[in-house]
Protein backbone atom coordinates (compact mmCIF):
# COMPACT_ATOMS: atom_id res chain seq x y z
CA UNK A 1 0.00 0.00 0.00
CA UNK A 2 1.18 3.27 -0.86
CA UNK A 3 1.03 5.90 2.17
CA UNK A 4 1.15 9.66 1.54
CA UNK A 5 3.87 11.44 3.26
CA UNK A 6 3.37 14.78 4.95
CA UNK A 7 3.87 18.34 2.86
CA UNK A 8 7.08 19.32 2.59
CA UNK A 9 7.22 23.11 2.74
CA UNK A 10 10.51 23.45 0.90
CA UNK A 11 9.40 21.10 -1.92
CA UNK A 12 6.18 23.18 -1.91
CA UNK A 13 8.58 26.13 -2.33
CA UNK A 14 10.94 24.55 -5.25
CA UNK A 15 8.09 23.49 -7.27
CA UNK A 16 6.47 27.00 -7.16
CA UNK A 17 10.17 28.58 -8.03
CA UNK A 18 9.93 26.45 -11.13
CA UNK A 19 8.56 28.76 -14.26
CA UNK A 20 6.66 25.84 -15.76
CA UNK A 21 4.89 25.01 -12.52
CA UNK A 22 4.38 28.90 -11.86
CA UNK A 23 0.81 28.95 -13.34
CA UNK A 24 -0.90 25.80 -12.29
CA UNK A 25 -1.63 26.53 -8.66
CA UNK A 26 -4.36 29.24 -10.21
CA UNK A 27 -5.25 27.40 -12.83
CA UNK A 28 -4.82 23.60 -11.49
CA UNK A 29 -4.77 23.47 -7.97
CA UNK A 30 -6.08 19.85 -8.15
CA UNK A 31 -2.94 18.74 -10.47
CA UNK A 32 0.36 16.26 -8.95
CA UNK A 33 3.32 16.21 -10.60
CA UNK A 34 4.53 13.02 -11.09
CA UNK A 35 7.01 10.65 -13.07
CA UNK A 36 10.62 11.76 -14.34
CA UNK A 37 9.81 15.64 -13.30
CA UNK A 38 9.43 14.82 -9.31
CA UNK A 39 12.67 12.29 -9.95
CA UNK A 40 14.83 14.91 -11.51
CA UNK A 41 13.30 17.84 -8.87
CA UNK A 42 14.46 15.74 -6.19
CA UNK A 43 18.01 15.20 -7.56
CA UNK A 44 18.29 18.67 -7.82
CA UNK A 45 17.82 19.31 -11.29
CA UNK A 46 15.23 21.90 -12.48
CA UNK A 47 12.71 20.34 -14.99
CA UNK A 48 11.37 22.44 -17.63
CA UNK A 49 8.43 19.84 -19.06
CA UNK A 50 5.89 18.80 -16.47
CA UNK A 51 4.08 14.99 -16.42
CA UNK A 52 0.48 15.55 -14.48
CA UNK A 53 -1.46 13.09 -13.44
CA UNK A 54 -4.96 14.02 -12.44
CA UNK A 55 -7.50 11.99 -10.48
CA UNK A 56 -10.58 13.35 -13.21
CA UNK A 57 -10.89 14.31 -16.60
CA UNK A 58 -7.28 14.81 -17.94
CA UNK A 59 -8.13 16.12 -21.12
CA UNK A 60 -10.36 19.13 -19.41
CA UNK A 61 -7.69 19.94 -17.66
CA UNK A 62 -5.05 20.57 -20.24
CA UNK A 63 -8.12 22.29 -21.97
CA UNK A 64 -8.38 24.83 -19.04
CA UNK A 65 -4.44 25.00 -18.54
CA UNK A 66 -4.26 25.85 -22.44
CA UNK A 67 -7.00 28.20 -22.71
CA UNK A 68 -5.24 29.82 -19.61
CA UNK A 69 -1.75 29.84 -21.29
CA UNK A 70 -3.51 30.19 -24.61
CA UNK A 71 -0.69 27.18 -25.48
CA UNK A 72 -1.96 24.42 -27.95
CA UNK A 73 -3.32 21.54 -26.65
CA UNK A 74 -3.20 17.84 -28.28
CA UNK A 75 -5.87 14.90 -27.20
CA UNK A 76 -4.94 11.16 -27.27
CA UNK A 77 -8.55 9.72 -26.85
CA UNK A 78 -7.11 6.06 -26.60
CA UNK A 79 -5.30 6.86 -23.14
CA UNK A 80 -7.03 9.79 -21.56
CA UNK A 81 -4.28 11.71 -22.04
CA UNK A 82 -3.05 14.91 -23.46
CA UNK A 83 -0.32 17.18 -24.69
CA UNK A 84 -0.17 21.13 -23.58
CA UNK A 85 2.56 23.21 -25.52
CA UNK A 86 2.85 26.67 -23.63
CA UNK A 87 5.22 29.29 -22.82
CA UNK A 88 8.46 27.19 -24.21
CA UNK A 89 7.09 24.19 -21.68
CA UNK A 90 5.39 20.93 -22.27
CA UNK A 91 2.44 19.59 -20.37
CA UNK A 92 1.64 16.03 -20.48
CA UNK A 93 -1.41 15.35 -18.91
CA UNK A 94 -2.84 11.40 -17.83
CA UNK A 95 -6.10 10.66 -16.19
CA UNK A 96 -4.80 8.62 -13.06
CA UNK A 97 -5.32 5.03 -14.17
CA UNK A 98 -5.18 1.05 -13.79
CA UNK A 99 -3.76 -0.85 -16.84
CA UNK A 100 -3.79 -4.46 -17.78
CA UNK A 101 -2.14 -6.12 -20.77
CA UNK A 102 -4.66 -8.41 -23.21
CA UNK A 103 -1.25 -10.44 -23.72
CA UNK A 104 2.48 -10.15 -23.63
CA UNK A 105 3.27 -7.06 -25.31
CA UNK A 106 0.17 -5.29 -26.13
CA UNK A 107 -0.83 -1.75 -25.52
CA UNK A 108 -2.25 -1.79 -22.26
CA UNK A 109 -6.22 -1.53 -21.29
CA UNK A 110 -7.01 1.39 -19.23
CA UNK A 111 -9.84 2.73 -17.09
CA UNK A 112 -9.38 5.39 -14.40
CA UNK A 113 -8.00 4.71 -11.30
CA UNK A 114 -6.77 6.44 -8.24
CA UNK A 115 -3.48 8.72 -7.60
CA UNK A 116 -1.97 5.32 -5.79
CA UNK A 117 -2.94 2.74 -8.53
CA UNK A 118 -1.32 5.07 -11.40
CA UNK A 119 1.88 5.19 -9.25
CA UNK A 120 1.88 1.17 -9.01
CA UNK A 121 1.67 0.73 -12.97
CA UNK A 122 4.75 2.82 -13.44
CA UNK A 123 8.27 1.61 -14.94
CA UNK A 124 10.36 1.75 -12.08
CA UNK A 125 10.45 2.85 -8.33
CA UNK A 126 11.95 6.48 -9.06
CA UNK A 127 9.35 7.41 -11.22
CA UNK A 128 6.57 6.31 -8.82
CA UNK A 129 6.20 9.73 -6.75
CA UNK A 130 4.27 12.86 -7.23
CA UNK A 131 4.31 15.70 -6.04
CA UNK A 132 1.32 18.41 -4.77
CA UNK A 133 1.05 21.72 -5.63
CA UNK A 134 1.27 22.15 -1.54
CA UNK A 135 4.43 19.92 -1.22
CA UNK A 136 2.51 16.63 -0.34
CA UNK A 137 4.26 13.70 -1.57
CA UNK A 138 2.88 10.49 -2.09
CA UNK A 139 5.16 7.67 -3.50
CA UNK A 140 5.49 3.93 -4.31
CA UNK A 141 7.02 1.49 -1.55
CA UNK A 142 10.57 1.89 -1.85
CA UNK A 143 10.39 4.83 -4.31
CA UNK A 144 12.37 7.35 -2.19
CA UNK A 145 14.69 5.02 -0.68
CA UNK A 146 15.40 3.78 -4.21
CA UNK A 147 15.88 7.37 -5.28
CA UNK A 148 18.77 7.96 -2.24
CA UNK A 149 20.42 5.16 -3.28
CA UNK A 150 20.27 5.69 -6.87
CA UNK A 151 18.60 2.28 -7.68
CA UNK A 152 16.58 1.53 -10.30
CA UNK A 153 13.87 -1.44 -9.34
CA UNK A 154 10.91 -1.92 -11.34
CA UNK A 155 7.37 -2.34 -8.94
CA UNK A 156 6.26 -6.14 -10.07
CA UNK A 157 7.76 -9.09 -12.05
CA UNK A 158 5.57 -8.85 -15.13
CA UNK A 159 6.89 -5.47 -15.97
CA UNK A 160 9.30 -6.25 -18.53
CA UNK A 161 6.49 -8.86 -19.85
CA UNK A 162 3.72 -6.59 -19.99
CA UNK A 163 5.48 -3.63 -21.79
CA UNK A 164 8.82 -4.97 -22.90
CA UNK A 165 9.94 -1.09 -24.04
CA UNK A 166 10.80 -1.12 -20.22
CA UNK A 167 13.79 -2.57 -21.59
CA UNK A 168 15.21 -0.13 -22.77
CA UNK A 169 14.16 2.55 -20.96
CA UNK A 170 15.80 0.82 -18.16
CA UNK A 171 19.30 1.13 -20.18
CA UNK A 172 18.45 4.83 -20.78
CA UNK A 173 17.71 5.96 -17.42
CA UNK A 174 20.48 3.30 -15.94
CA UNK A 175 23.58 5.10 -18.05
CA UNK A 176 21.93 9.01 -18.39
CA UNK A 177 21.32 8.77 -14.13
CA UNK A 178 24.35 6.63 -13.71
CA UNK A 179 21.96 4.99 -11.44
CA UNK A 180 22.52 0.72 -10.56
CA UNK A 181 20.42 -1.74 -11.53
CA UNK A 182 18.36 -3.20 -8.14
CA UNK A 183 19.85 -7.16 -8.75
CA UNK A 184 15.98 -8.52 -8.92
CA UNK A 185 15.31 -6.14 -11.79
CA UNK A 186 18.55 -6.85 -13.36
CA UNK A 187 17.76 -10.51 -13.20
CA UNK A 188 14.32 -10.50 -14.38
CA UNK A 189 15.49 -8.00 -17.58
CA UNK A 190 18.09 -10.02 -18.58
CA UNK A 191 15.88 -13.27 -18.50
CA UNK A 192 13.03 -11.56 -20.42
CA UNK A 193 15.79 -10.06 -22.84
CA UNK A 194 16.81 -13.94 -23.17
CA UNK A 195 13.10 -15.27 -23.63
CA UNK A 196 13.11 -12.88 -26.66
CA UNK A 197 10.36 -10.40 -24.95
CA UNK A 198 11.20 -7.80 -27.11
CA UNK A 199 9.85 -9.74 -30.26
CA UNK A 200 6.37 -9.56 -28.61
CA UNK A 201 6.18 -5.58 -28.93
CA UNK A 202 5.10 -3.85 -32.66
CA UNK A 203 8.97 -3.09 -33.83
CA UNK A 204 7.49 0.81 -34.39
CA UNK A 205 7.33 0.39 -30.57
CA UNK A 206 10.93 -0.49 -29.86
CA UNK A 207 11.98 1.76 -32.78
CA UNK A 208 10.52 5.14 -30.44
CA UNK A 209 12.64 3.74 -27.51
CA UNK A 210 15.52 3.09 -29.46
CA UNK A 211 15.79 6.92 -31.06
CA UNK A 212 15.02 7.98 -27.87
CA UNK A 213 18.34 6.01 -26.32
CA UNK A 214 20.65 7.23 -29.06
CA UNK A 215 19.30 11.32 -28.23
CA UNK A 216 20.92 10.51 -24.57
CA UNK A 217 24.39 12.45 -23.97
CA UNK A 218 24.84 8.38 -22.60
CA UNK A 219 24.18 6.90 -26.11
CA UNK A 220 27.46 5.26 -26.79
CA UNK A 221 27.19 3.76 -23.01
CA UNK A 222 23.57 2.61 -23.81
CA UNK A 223 23.77 1.13 -26.99
CA UNK A 224 27.10 -0.48 -25.69
CA UNK A 225 24.68 -2.06 -23.07
CA UNK A 226 22.46 -3.28 -25.53
CA UNK A 227 24.86 -5.19 -28.17
CA UNK A 228 23.61 -8.43 -28.19
CA UNK A 229 20.19 -8.20 -27.45
CA UNK A 230 17.81 -9.53 -30.62
CA UNK A 231 16.54 -6.29 -31.77
CA UNK A 232 16.53 -7.78 -35.60
CA UNK A 233 20.15 -7.04 -36.59
CA UNK A 234 23.53 -7.85 -34.90
CA UNK A 235 25.17 -4.24 -33.74
CA UNK A 236 28.56 -3.95 -33.10
CA UNK A 237 30.09 -0.55 -30.88
CA UNK A 238 33.80 0.17 -31.47
CA UNK A 239 33.79 3.13 -29.02
CA UNK A 240 37.16 4.96 -30.00
CA UNK A 241 35.98 4.61 -33.50
CA UNK A 242 32.86 7.00 -32.34
CA UNK A 243 34.81 8.77 -30.33
CA UNK A 244 36.97 10.00 -33.04
CA UNK A 245 34.02 10.51 -35.21
CA UNK A 246 31.92 12.63 -33.10
CA UNK A 247 34.70 14.82 -32.72
CA UNK A 248 34.90 15.50 -36.12
CA UNK A 249 31.15 15.74 -36.74
CA UNK A 250 30.04 19.83 -37.02
CA UNK A 251 27.10 21.00 -34.99
CA UNK A 252 24.29 20.79 -37.81
CA UNK A 253 25.27 16.72 -37.71
CA UNK A 254 22.81 13.86 -36.32
CA UNK A 255 25.45 11.89 -33.43
CA UNK A 256 21.99 9.88 -32.40
CA UNK A 257 22.24 8.52 -36.21
CA UNK A 258 25.73 8.56 -36.63
CA UNK A 259 26.35 6.21 -33.77
CA UNK A 260 23.57 3.73 -35.02
CA UNK A 261 25.19 3.66 -38.49
CA UNK A 262 28.96 3.00 -36.95
CA UNK A 263 27.05 0.03 -35.11
CA UNK A 264 25.48 -1.49 -38.25
CA UNK A 265 28.85 -1.61 -40.89
CA UNK A 266 28.33 -5.24 -40.91
CA UNK A 267 24.52 -5.42 -41.94
CA UNK A 268 24.13 -5.45 -45.60
CA UNK A 269 22.19 -2.29 -46.95
CA UNK A 270 19.16 -3.77 -48.01
CA UNK A 271 18.71 -6.02 -44.91
CA UNK A 272 19.77 -2.55 -42.62
CA UNK A 273 17.02 -0.21 -44.74
CA UNK A 274 13.86 -2.61 -44.36
CA UNK A 275 15.08 -2.98 -40.66
CA UNK A 276 14.83 1.00 -40.03
CA UNK A 277 11.58 0.84 -41.96
CA UNK A 278 10.19 -1.51 -39.72
CA UNK A 279 11.33 0.47 -36.69
CA UNK A 280 9.42 3.41 -38.05
CA UNK A 281 12.91 5.93 -38.86
CA UNK A 282 11.64 8.29 -41.05
CA UNK A 283 13.28 8.51 -45.11
CA UNK A 284 16.05 10.82 -44.50
CA UNK A 285 17.20 9.14 -41.48
CA UNK A 286 17.41 5.68 -42.71
CA UNK A 287 19.39 7.17 -45.58
CA UNK A 288 22.04 8.60 -43.42
CA UNK A 289 22.14 5.84 -40.82
CA UNK A 290 22.84 3.59 -44.12
CA UNK A 291 25.04 6.25 -45.42
CA UNK A 292 27.11 5.76 -42.36
CA UNK A 293 26.89 1.71 -42.74
CA UNK A 294 28.71 1.94 -46.32
CA UNK A 295 31.73 4.67 -44.64
CA UNK A 296 34.58 2.08 -45.02
CA UNK A 297 33.23 2.91 -48.83
CA UNK A 298 33.97 6.49 -48.65
CA UNK A 299 37.04 6.36 -46.53
CA UNK A 300 38.44 4.43 -49.21
CA UNK A 301 37.97 6.69 -52.01
CA UNK A 302 38.89 10.03 -49.54
CA UNK A 303 41.96 8.80 -48.89
CA UNK A 304 42.75 8.14 -52.42
CA UNK A 305 41.98 11.74 -52.86
CA UNK A 306 44.47 14.48 -53.30
CA UNK A 307 42.80 18.27 -54.78
CA UNK A 308 39.43 19.40 -53.24
CA UNK A 309 37.35 18.68 -56.47
CA UNK A 310 38.83 14.76 -55.98
CA UNK A 311 37.66 15.18 -52.09
CA UNK A 312 34.47 15.81 -53.66
CA UNK A 313 34.00 13.25 -56.07
CA UNK A 314 35.07 11.00 -53.55
CA UNK A 315 31.87 12.20 -50.91
CA UNK A 316 29.32 11.96 -53.93
CA UNK A 317 26.70 14.18 -51.61
CA UNK A 318 27.37 11.81 -48.73
CA UNK A 319 25.60 13.11 -45.53
CA UNK A 320 28.21 15.22 -43.38
CA UNK A 321 27.70 12.05 -40.56
CA UNK A 322 28.96 8.97 -42.99
CA UNK A 323 31.73 11.87 -43.93
CA UNK A 324 32.40 11.91 -40.40
CA UNK A 325 32.85 8.44 -39.57
CA UNK A 326 34.93 7.73 -42.41
CA UNK A 327 37.31 10.28 -41.29
CA UNK A 328 37.11 8.36 -38.16
CA UNK A 329 38.10 5.43 -40.04
CA UNK A 330 41.32 7.21 -41.40
CA UNK A 331 40.77 9.64 -43.82
CA UNK A 332 41.03 12.71 -41.17
CA UNK A 333 42.46 15.29 -43.22
CA UNK A 334 40.27 15.11 -46.18
CA UNK A 335 37.22 14.57 -44.59
CA UNK A 336 38.15 17.66 -42.12
CA UNK A 337 38.68 19.08 -45.30
CA UNK A 338 35.15 18.73 -46.46
CA UNK A 339 33.88 18.77 -43.18
CA UNK A 340 35.26 22.38 -42.53
CA UNK A 341 35.17 24.01 -45.45
CA UNK A 342 34.73 22.42 -48.81
CA UNK A 343 31.09 21.59 -48.44
CA UNK A 344 29.92 25.06 -48.31
CA UNK A 345 32.05 25.62 -51.47
CA UNK A 346 28.93 27.49 -53.85
CA UNK A 347 29.47 28.92 -57.47
CA UNK A 348 28.05 32.30 -58.07
CA UNK A 349 26.47 30.69 -61.61
CA UNK A 350 23.76 28.79 -61.84
CA UNK A 351 21.54 27.01 -65.28
CA UNK A 352 19.87 30.13 -65.54
CA UNK A 353 23.30 31.63 -66.40
CA UNK A 354 24.40 29.30 -68.83
CA UNK A 355 21.05 29.68 -70.28
CA UNK A 356 21.59 32.93 -71.34
CA UNK A 357 25.16 32.24 -72.59
CA UNK A 358 23.59 30.08 -75.19
CA UNK A 359 24.21 26.52 -74.17
CA UNK A 360 20.87 24.84 -74.16
CA UNK A 361 19.13 22.41 -71.42
CA UNK A 362 19.79 19.12 -70.60
CA UNK A 363 22.33 17.43 -69.75
CA UNK A 364 24.98 19.88 -71.16
CA UNK A 365 23.69 21.93 -68.18
CA UNK A 366 24.85 19.60 -65.51
CA UNK A 367 28.24 19.20 -67.25
CA UNK A 368 29.20 22.51 -67.43
CA UNK A 369 28.11 23.36 -63.96
CA UNK A 370 30.40 20.42 -62.70
CA UNK A 371 33.13 21.44 -64.32
CA UNK A 372 32.55 25.06 -62.86
CA UNK A 373 32.13 23.32 -59.15
CA UNK A 374 35.15 21.60 -59.51
CA UNK A 375 37.54 24.26 -60.98
CA UNK A 376 35.75 26.77 -57.62
CA UNK A 377 37.00 23.89 -55.30
CA UNK A 378 40.91 23.81 -56.85
CA UNK A 379 40.88 27.72 -56.79
CA UNK A 380 41.14 27.84 -60.95
CA UNK A 381 37.93 29.44 -60.73
CA UNK A 382 37.43 32.29 -58.09
CA UNK A 383 34.81 35.01 -59.78
CA UNK A 384 32.10 34.56 -61.63
CA UNK A 385 33.27 35.34 -65.07
CA UNK A 386 35.90 32.84 -64.52
CA UNK A 387 33.55 30.25 -63.53
CA UNK A 388 31.13 30.93 -66.63
CA UNK A 389 34.28 30.65 -69.02
CA UNK A 390 35.47 27.09 -67.44
CA UNK A 391 31.71 25.98 -67.80
CA UNK A 392 31.06 27.34 -71.80
CA UNK A 393 34.57 25.51 -72.12
CA UNK A 394 33.47 22.43 -70.74
CA UNK A 395 30.12 22.30 -72.62
CA UNK A 396 32.28 23.29 -75.88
Amino acid sequence: MIAPMASSPDLADWLRALPAAAPLPDVLPEARIVGGAVRDLLLGGTPEDLDLVIEGDAVEAAQRLGEALGGSVTVHERFGTATVEAGGHVYDFATARVETYARLGALPDVRPGTLEEDLLRRDFTVNAIAVGLDGRVVAAPQALADLDARLLRILHERSFLDDPTRLLRLVRYATRLGFAVEEGTAALADAAVAGGALATVSPTRVGSELRLLLREPSALDALAWVVGWPLGVPLDVDRALVERALALLPADGRGDLLLLGSACRSVPDARLSAWLDELGFPAREREIVVACAQADGIEGRLSGAGRPSEIAAAVRRAPVEAVALAGALGAESPARAWIEDLRHVRLEIDGDDLIAAGIPQGEALGRGLAAALNARLDGAAPDRDTQLAVARAAVA
